[in-house]
C-alpha cells in the first residue's frame, strides 16, 4: 500500500472521527438530522457520529461511505442505535439502491468532496420518494470577496489533506441545479476561521 493511499484509507478517516466531534458539530447535527424520519439514506456516513441525534421517527439508516474504516469506528453508535443501520455500496458514480426508495436522504459535511456532486445529487433525486426530502448541512463559499479569495488559495492544501475535500463550493447552487424539488436554505458562519466555517443548511423536497 503506497503512504498515499494508507493517509487516505487508514490514516485520514481516525482523524477526521477525532476532529469532526467537536462542539461545534454536535451541536449542528441535530438541527439537520433531527428532522428526518423512516428510511434513510446517509452520504458521508463516516464513523457514524450522525447516529446520535436521529429523531425517534427513522425506521432505518442505510449508510454510504467509500472509507470502509469508518464502519469499524462506527461499531458501538450502530450497536447503541435503535435502529437498524446497514451498508450499500457504490458502483461507480451510481448507489446501489432502488429508485425511489427512502423518505430521506442525509448528507452533512460530503457534497464539499465528491469528486461529482451534480452526479451525486442527481443520484439522490433518483431514490427519494414523491414526497420525500432531502436534508444537507455543508460547509462552501462565503458571500464575502476576500473570504472567498482566500478559500480558493487555500483550496489545493485543502482538498489534498483532506480526501478532495473543497472550500469553494456553492452547495446552494449545486443543490438547485439538481432540481430535486423545492429548496430551502439558510447560510450562517458556525465561528472562525471563516474560510472554514460558513454553512449551508437546507432542504430540498421531491416533486415540491
Amino acid at each position: 500500500m503506497g503512504l498515499g493511499r494508507w493517509y487516505n484509507e487508514r490514516l485520514l478517516p481516525r482523524c477526521i472521527d477525532l476532529g469532526m466531534r467537536g462542539a461545534v458539530f454536535r451541536e449542528l447535527r441535530p438541527t439537520c438530522v433531527g428532522q428526518v424520519r423512516g428510511r434513510v439514506l446517509e452520504l458521508g456516513f463516516g464513523s457514524g457520529l450522525n447516529l446520535p441525534h436521529y429523531a425517534a421517527e427513522v425506521s432505518e439508516v442505510v449508510a454510504v461511505d467509500p472509507a470502509t474504516l469508518g464502519r469499524h469506528l462506527a461499531r458501538e453508535r450502530i450497536a447503541e442505535a435503535p435502529f437498524p443501520v446497514r451498508f450499500a455500496e457504490l458502483e461507480g458514480d451510481r448507489l446501489a439502491v432502488d429508485d425511489a426508495s427512502f423518505d430521506c436522504v442525509v448528507s452533512t459535511w460530503t457534497l464539499c468532496t465528491v469528486p461529482a456532486p451534480d452526479r451525486t445529487l442527481a443520484e439522490i433525486e433518483r431514490v427519494l420518494r414523491d414526497g420525500g426530502s432531502f436534508h444537507f448541512l455543508e460547509h462552501g463559499r462565503a458571500p464575502e470577496a476576500g473570504v472567498a479569495r482566500w478559500q480558493e488559495r487555500l483550496d489545493p492544501i485543502q482538498s489534498r489533506l483532506f480526501g478532495g475535500c473543497r472550500l469553494d463550493r456553492r452547495i446552494d447552487e449545486l443543490v438547485d441545479a439538481a432540481h430535486i424539488g423545492d429548496m430551502r436554505c439558510e447560510t450562517f458562519y458556525s465561528g472562525r476561521p471563516r474560510v472554514l466555517t460558513y454553512h449551508y443548511r437546507g432542504t430540498a423536497t421531491k416533486g415540491g
